[in-house]
């Protein structure tokens, strides 16, 4: 995987036009629910008040030392990438202040970053484990 952009890429991003957006940070909570049906119209919303989201915060909790409750969290939080991809978002960031069992949480995290990677989302994480580089 090469880590020069393509001409392609060169092209297009040197022929954007500055917009009269305001970029905003999202927090997860706020979406409501991550039906298309409902993110389109938020992404209505967006477009009628000139805002562009540009990063989804998502409040995570991986306190449980249970594989199903880490399973289920990862779960949550997927949906949450998807639907900022969905809404044209750069950046899904993931908080949270503690972790019952790395071991789990970690391989949970790697596969998010990876899934925000296929959607074009950017992942970062905020909290007691780190994503490996």
């Amino acid at each position: 995987m090469s880590a020069t952009r393509s001409a392609d890429v060169r092209t297009a991003v040197e022929g954007c036009r500055i917009e009269d957006a305001t970029p905003v940070s999202l927090d997860a909570d706020a979406i409501g629910s991550t039906a298309p049906d409902h993110l389109r119209e938020l992404k209505r919303e967006f477009v009628a008040d000139d805002l562009v989201p540009a990063r989804v915060v998502v409040d995570a909790c991986f306190g449980e030392d249970c594989s199903f409750a880490t399973q289920q969290e990862a779960d949550r939080v997927r949906e949450y990438v998807r639907a900022a991809a969905f809404l044209g978002a750069n950046t899904v960031t993931v908080e949270f202040d503690s972790v019952a069992d790395e071991s789990k949480v970690r391989p949970a995290l790697a596969a998010l970053a990876e899934r925000a990677h296929r959607e074009g989302v950017a992942f970062e994480v905020t909290g007691p484990v780190a994503l490996a580089d």
